[in-house]
């Protein structure tokens, strides 16, 4: 714990693409999701990626043998509207000011939210079409909490459908959202999985409490579509847990 307290404290100003820039030209070292860019190489592309290859605690993860434990509830108290860039490596949603996730008494505040196809989580296994990240930090200690959430192809999401409809179309480019509600994009129950993780994304910082919703949601397969269209794989491979315990809401 003490190891893991230090090199957060160490990596809280590290600058994430996909945690807390929203410039696309401000990325700093170039990196993909394939070829001699892609995930197996981050580790060697500068040395603020070296978590990416030496890092213990690294996300995603194949969710398994999870042990059910008595872990606080979640609570979303969000804000709609914001602002949807295409970073060139996803398609990313800078939350209005005052959102907020509690998680027992701890509150963090929702800075961001990004999709990645397929899901980098897998559970027992398993992938699923989509995965949508909703980003927070905690104004006190700066450590982040991320919630996951699956998107599986269904009924029609009127959110996810709003911004499918709104997806810029080249890198670096945004757009102002009025009325979306990223509540829209949760499920009806918020039982979830817990485990210490990183980054899923260079500098793959190892500072992320993962909170992985349980159940899926549906959004029209259209809409998948018209985001693997632009990214047809963007989702860094499950890594070893490396004994770490995943636990589950009872």
């Amino acid at each position: 714990m003490e190891r893991r307290n230090f090199l957060r404290s160490l990596a809280l100003l590290a600058a994430c693409p996909l945690c807390v820039k929203t410039a696309f030209a401000a990325e700093g070292v170039h990196w993909s999701y394939e070829g001699e860019e892609g995930p197996e190489h981050w580790g060697s592309l500068g040395e603020e990626n070296g978590a990416c290859s030496a890092g213990s605690q690294q996300s995603p993860i194949d969710i398994t043998g999870a042990i059910k434990a008595d872990i606080p509830d979640l609570a979303t108290d969000w804000k709609s509207g914001g602002t949807i860039l295409n970073n060139g490596h996803t398609i990313q949603v800078k939350a209005a000011p005052g959102g907020t996730l509690k998680r027992g008494d701890k509150t963090y505040d929702l800075v961001q939210y990004h999709f990645h196809a397929p899901s980098e989580h897998l559970v027992e296994g398993k992938s699923f079409p989509m995965e949508v990240h909703f980003v927070h930090k905690h104004a006190e200690t700066g450590a982040l909490g991320v919630l996951g959430v699956f998107l599986a192809p269904g009924a029609a999401n009127a959110t996810f459908a709003s911004l499918a409809a709104k997806f810029p179309q080249k890198a670096g480019e945004e757009a102002a959202l009025d009325s979306i509600d990223a509540k829209g994009l949760l499920p009806s129950s918020l039982k979830y999985w817990a485990y210490e993780g990183s980054l899923t994304t260079p500098p793959c910082s190892e500072i992320v409490d993962w909170m992985v919703a349980m159940e899926p949601i549906e959004v029209d397969p259209a809409d998948i579509k018209k985001f693997t269209a632009l990214y047809s794989m963007n989702a860094r491979p499950a890594l070893s847990a490396n004994r770490r315990y995943v636990l589950s809401s009872s």
